[in-house]
């Protein structure tokens, strides 16, 4: 049995600097990560040997350096914008070194060595070895900017760039260690039984070789049987691997967490997370864990969840991931909305971050992470008190708990990348509903004076255009447009009027025809108060880039000497795909300005997606 304790401080001790050298060397972050971790698991693979050398980092300081390089390939000091200059100055005088200077500038400056085992490691002479420092030497301080005595403090600083980096718990590596210490032994018996049937005996089942022809007398003496172990089972998830309580913190400094269960989700509908709308997102997972956290005060309006699925390949775990991120990107709830939809680079082999706002008293915001690492998917989510805003420092916590609960699974059987710090971009929404490229009902924000949950009817041909006002009457039935929809969305549990509603319209043409359909409107809409007396308009927003536009107006109606109605129509392009999106309110029913220009861009975003002419549009 091997003794643990001693590695575990070991990989305590020595990780951070590790990495800090594989950074140096490299200037890639996330494949130093990856290399150090991979170093640790093959330290694990051959701790007794490792163990006696007295020097364990000595050991894997080269399988580190090793597997940083050949992880960095082409990216080898790839630039990171969000990079402090102070740092990008000093990986561009280390991108300008050979990689022996490198190597030998690191072991000078970052770790313990003297000349002669500086040499030894790099694989030179001690000559070479103060050659190539030299060399090194003068040439980082040449394009520093520096002095000499002053390269250790500046490769010492790349030491700010590896603050955020969290590491998978020790079991995680002894674990995967342990794991391919097995496969090495099973792929060993393999190749003996393989040589032994090479050599003309077939392995049986009654403790004796069956023998061919040409070996019968040799057979008459039996023949030791070589067996492989039986195959290993199928990965499991450990509940160990989830994240614990004390980790989510983050979301909420002042909140104290505990973990309320644990479970493989097989009681009851299955339905535990918000928006969820299966059991599984992977019918035919060979493993999945639940864990549900609420704040150790009761009455607290917070809650968590970590939803954890094992495919049986990567393959079919990208599916997973897409139907996990569908759950929330079309999510059914009532009066939920999406509000925002980011990609996360850098955490596992994919992820994405949403937020969503339920707009229910008291309102609420959603946060939901989707990673996935190898064959493992990960959902995280986090509700609490809000309106759907949250700071940027709010949303990188967010991603940094995504990032920790895939570097707890990523050192299990089955998993994949781990998670350096999380990168956030903005996306454009997941596509969604009847047809793509549609509003659909988790866009809509609330109104005043209304609590129950838009519903929208089914896209229809667009033979009438009920999102256009009197003042474009624009037709989306016919040319230039190929095939065009149109839906209405309503409250059907309110007594509203007939008029109250929110429509769009979308079509496809030309981006020729297209840009120029849109400046038609625009001039109708300027010419609207001349043409129709006791009407006003008023210009919300003007945008146009090379590639599409928006506008969105206020129409205000003098329908009797007593009563006026205010419209808000807006109309979007994006390349080829046109929409028009017009709100009718009715009295008390009404949206905010703000809310109806968001509702207009998010109808620019969907466009991309919309399908082209002639195809037929699928469900979801």
């Amino acid at each position: 049995m091997v003794d643990s304790a001693d590695f575990d401080g070991f990989y305590a001790d020595a990780r951070d600097r590790l990495l800090h050298q594989c950074y140096a060397l490299t200037g890639d972050l996330p494949a130093s990560q990856a290399a150090v971790r991979d170093a640790f698991v093959a330290a694990w693979h051959h701790w007794r040997k490792v163990a006696r050398t007295g020097d364990p980092e000595r050991w894997a300081r080269p399988v580190a350096w090793a597997h940083a390089h050949r992880r960095s390939g082409a990216r080898v000091f790839h630039r990171d914008r969000s990079d402090d200059p102070d740092i990008a100055a000093t990986l561009e005088a280390l991108g300008k070194l050979s990689f022996v200077q490198r190597r030998v500038l690191v072991l000078s400056t970052l770790t313990r060595n003297s000349l002669e085992e500086l040499a030894r490691e790099a694989g030179l002479t001690r000559e070479a070895a103060e050659r190539e420092l030299q060399t090194a030497t003068a040439t980082f301080t040449l394009h520093r900017g520096a002095e000499p005595g002053m390269v250790r403090l500046y490769l010492d600083r790349l030491r700010q760039r590896l603050g955020d980096v969290t590491w998978p718990r020790v079991t995680i590596v002894r674990r995967q260690g342990t794991a391919r210490r097995r496969g090495y032994t099973l792929a060993g018996v393999a190749a003996v039984v393989a040589l032994v049937i090479g050599s003309g005996a077939a392995v049986g089942y009654d403790g004796h070789a069956h023998p061919t022809l040409a070996h019968e007398k040799e057979a008459l003496v039996p023949t030791p049987v070589l067996r492989s172990e039986a195959p290993p089972p199928p990965p499991e998830l450990d509940a160990d691997d989830l994240l614990a309580a004390d980790q989510l913190k983050r979301l909420a400094p002042a909140v104290h967490w505990r973990v309320a269960g644990t479970t493989k989700n097989l009681d009851g509908d299955g339905l535990v997370l918000p928006c969820q709308q299966s059991r599984f997102a992977d019918p035919q997972a060979t493993g999945a864990l639940v864990r549900s956290y609420s704040p150790a005060r009761k009455r607290s309006p917070y809650e968590a969840f970590q939803l954890t699925e094992l495919s049986r390949t990567a393959q079919v775990a990208k599916r997973t991931f897409q139907t996990s991120v569908g759950w929330y990107a079309g999510c059914p709830a009532d009066r939920v909305q999406l509000v925002s939809t980011r990609a996360v680079d850098g955490v596992g082999d994919q992820a994405t971050l949403l937020v969503l706002r339920g707009w229910a008293r008291p309102a609420s915001t959603m946060v939901v992470g989707v990673a996935r690492t190898g064959q493992v998917t990960t959902t995280v989510l986090s509700d609490g008190p809000g309106n759907g805003r949250l700071s940027p420092q709010a949303v990188s916590a967010r991603a940094s708990l995504l990032a920790a609960a895939v570097n707890g699974l990523c050192g299990s059987p089955g998993a994949g990348t781990c998670a350096s710090p999380p990168t956030l971009r903005v996306r454009p929404p997941y596509p969604v509903g009847l047809v793509p490229g549609m509003l659909s009902g988790v866009d809509l924000p609330p109104v005043t004076g209304v609590d129950s949950s838009w519903v929208g009817t089914d896209p229809k041909k667009a033979l009438v255009n009920t999102a256009a006002t009197q003042c474009d009457g624009t037709d989306f039935n016919g040319r230039p447009f190929g095939d065009a929809w149109t839906r209405t969305f309503l409250f059907p549990e309110e007594k509203l009027p007939d008029t109250f509603g929110l429509t769009e319209t979308v079509g496809t043409t030309s981006p020729k025809a297209g840009a120029a359909f849109v400046e038609a409107l625009r001039k109708r809409m300027s010419s609207c108060e001349d043409r129709n007396l006791g009407t006003k308009v008023t210009k919300v927003a003007d945008r146009r880039t090379s590639d599409g536009e928006l506008a969105v107006w206020r129409v205000a109606a003098e329908v009797s000497d007593q009563r006026t109605v205010t419209y808000q129509m807006g109309i979007v392009r994006s390349g080829s795909a046109i929409a028009q999106v017009g709100f009718t309110p009715t009295q008390g029913v009404t949206m905010s300005a703000g809310d109806f220009l968001a509702l207009v861009e998010r109808a620019q975003q969907r466009l991309p997606a919309l399908p082209k002419p002639g195809k037929t549009a699928s469900g979801g």
